[in-house]
């Protein structure tokens, strides 16, 4: 069977980065684990709503393919927080889980809300409570597989690169994928939040406004996972 377009394109940034040790590789290699996890899950039946689900796995993943061309080109329309995630894959004194969550944050704080908004703004006004409720069940089911993933990233991806997760993961057990887990959970509660604004919001400057808050909030959050004091108080990154 041929390797679907989505996971393709990942394993060609991938394979360019890995011999160079870019540090880039570092998400987008949990990124492809991920979207590898989802497209089984579409094809085993798992969402009510498959073929929505489908469309926003692949839309989402355009924000990322479009931002990674701007850094790399240098043109224009770079969000600020992935020009901050991007400058941090390669710079000394970012760990590895880091680079990751730096990755995560602005892909999922930004790009999501963006993403949620592109889809659902067409329909949304008219759209019957039970099938936002719909839409949003899908939405939660997805932090099931978030969940199931997480311990396959710490075992494939950060410990062969940061020898130091793998004694957190023999003092901790589970405890650390749990919280990993519930802090991406939280984000992805606030970001149908902020898409629900946004949808709200209409168009012009109200949107603006959304958009711009959504944007510095997901800055403020790379800013404090950057830190030089690490680990972090949970309020600086929620």
């Amino acid at each position: 069977m041929a390797q679907p377009d989505v996971l393709h394109r990942m394993d060609q940034h991938i394979g360019r980065w890995q011999p160079g040790a870019d540090g880039k590789a570092i998400f987008l290699r949990c990124y492809r684990t991920m979207t590898h996890n989802m497209l089984t899950a579409l094809d085993r039946g798992a969402f009510s709503n498959a073929g929505w689900t489908d469309l926003l796995l692949h839309h989402f993943a355009e924000y990322y393919f479009r931002a990674l061309a701007a850094y790399e080109q240098q043109t224009p329309g770079l969000p600020v927080v992935w020009r901050f995630a991007f400058d941090a894959a390669n710079q000394d004194g970012i760990a590895p889980i880091q680079k990751l969550l730096l990755g995560v944050n602005a892909h999922i704080n930004f790009d999501l809300v963006l993403t949620l908004h592109d889809l659902l703004r067409t329909d949304w006004p008219g759209l019957p409570d039970n099938r936002r409720m719909s839409y949003y069940s899908d939405y939660c089911f997805v932090n099931q597989i978030i969940g199931e993933t997480i311990d396959t990233v710490q075992d494939q991806i950060l410990e062969p690169i940061q020898p130091s997760m793998q004694l957190v993961d023999d003092l901790m057990g589970r405890v650390d994928e749990w919280l990993i887990s519930r802090l991406i959970t939280h984000w992805r509660d606030k970001v149908w939040q902020n898409a629900e604004a946004l949808l709200e919001a209409g168009n012009g400057n109200a949107r603006d406004r959304v958009v711009a808050a959504v944007e510095n909030r997901a800055l403020r959050r790379a800013e404090a996972l950057s830190g030089k004091n690490w680990p972090l108080s949970i309020s600086d990154i929620l």
